[in-house]
């Protein structure tokens, strides 16, 4: 079990401490942790001389779980988990001003998914019931009557339906579901053009709005190329382990119905040619973006980012499209917006590097980011979604988006 949960900002601040049994942990076991170095902040467990540690990040912010008994590693990483997924769905987002803005409704959520140490109840929908989300009106009501508590006097409706997840009676006006493909794409490529590393992360996402109690079945055309499967606690595990058939009663509402990578890609939509040249205390800079495989759909938001190397004292740089940046501290950022027809976007210029300095020996490297609306791009294609045990006739459908992750080409 756990005995406590400390969430921590990018600083190493405690934004937020819950003690979840009558063993006080202290906060020094924070301060042990931060002291330990960036090393070992990308370790999820970890043993401390009086307590075992488990750590995820989300959003620059780091919650921190604190034992001193045994217990699974990924019983606690999983709650971590869903702390930070209904944080971030609660507060529309998850930062520090946010946490400390909303800390009544964090702690309110802690009370209720967690129990003397024991996970409780995690699923949203349930405590999207118990705890009124955060509004403007909420705000306004609570200064006017001096309550500030945001949990439901009355218990929620799922409580009464052997289906955690979902109400025995729900009713729509019309039956409709949508199911998206949403995936990043992470790529490393080396100086010289050449592919190091590109796979990429998806979720299937699904927004339902069904009457009753359906129950829906989702087979893809070519389930083989997945790896690394994780799945909502709605999924049928047995259907999927036998047929690769995603089998489930939907929660109501927008969830993630599962989350998969695809490895091993050989090809990208998009590349960048950097060419950098220096002599004599100045350097000649040419970047030029441009399709590699066309995706069949426009590329939009496309940005390149990267900084300026320590030793540059002055930069000049100019695009034939699109606008080029530079902030004060030497970050660049050339916005494309999306990728033209009749022409290949470039940018060139000239940095002027510090005195006494001759040549440039640090080379940037350069963070791609792009958007495609429609397109798959690890392949995966959905083949069917049958629904059963409807009153009528629903509405369904399917959309697909690609976006960068990390996305890095080097110089």
């Amino acid at each position: 079990m756990l005995q406590c949960i400390f969430i921590l900002s990018d600083s190493g601040e405690v934004i937020l401490e819950k003690q979840l049994t009558g063993r006080k942990v202290d906060r020094s076991i924070c301060s042990w942790f931060w002291d330990q170095g960036d090393a070992f902040k990308r370790v999820p467990v970890i043993t401390s001389p009086t307590h075992y540690l488990f750590q995820i990040v989300r959003d620059g912010i780091i919650f921190l779980g604190c034992t001193q008994v045994e217990m699974p590693p990924l019983v606690a990483l999983e709650f971590l988990y869903r702390v930070a997924n209904v944080l971030s769905e609660y507060l529309d987002g998850l930062n520090e001003d946010l946490i400390k803005i909303n800390f009544v409704i964090v702690y309110e959520l802690l009370d209720e998914m967690i129990d003397s140490g024991f996970p409780l109840t995690t699923e949203l929908n349930i405590l999207r019931e118990m705890i009124a989300p955060p509004n403007l009106v909420g705000k306004l009501l609570s200064v006017i009557t001096g309550n500030t508590s945001n949990v439901s006097g009355t218990l929620p409706g799922l409580t009464s339906s052997y289906i955690p997840w979902r109400k025995a009676d729900l009713k729509h006006a019309s039956n409709e579901v949508y199911v998206n493909l949403v995936e990043e794409m992470d790529a490393t490529i080396n100086r010289d053009g050449v592919m190091v590393k590109c796979e990429i992360y998806g979720e299937v996402q699904v927004d339902s709005h069904l009457s009753g109690l359906p129950d829906l079945t989702l087979s893809f055309a070519n389930p083989s190329i997945l790896n690394d499967t994780r799945f909502h606690p709605c999924v049928r595990f047995h259907s999927w382990e036998s047929n690769q058939i995603l089998s489930f009663v939907p929660p109501d509402g927008h969830f993630n119905l599962m989350s998969y990578r695809v490895k091993k890609l050989k090809n990208a939509p998009i590349y960048l040619k950097p060419q950098l040249s220096s002599d004599s205390g100045t350097c000649q800079i040419n970047v030029m973006v441009g399709i590699r495989n066309d995706p069949g759909k426009p590329i939009d938001s496309v940005t390149v980012q990267f900084k300026l190397p320590a030793c540059v004292s002055s930069s000049d740089l100019s695009s034939n499209y699109g606008t080029v940046r530079i902030l004060a501290d030497k970050s660049c950022s050339w916005t494309i917006g999306r990728m033209p027809e009749d022409k290949t976007p470039s940018m060139s210029g000239t940095l002027v590097l510090q005195a006494g300095v001759e040549r440039l020996h640090v080379f940037p490297t350069f963070q791609v980011g792009f958007k495609i609306m429609g397109v798959a791009l690890s392949g995966l294609k959905i083949e069917k979604l049958d629904l059963k045990n409807l009153p009528s006739r629903p509405y369904k459908g399917f959309r697909a988006l690609t976006q960068s992750g990390d996305f890095q080409i080097r110089s």
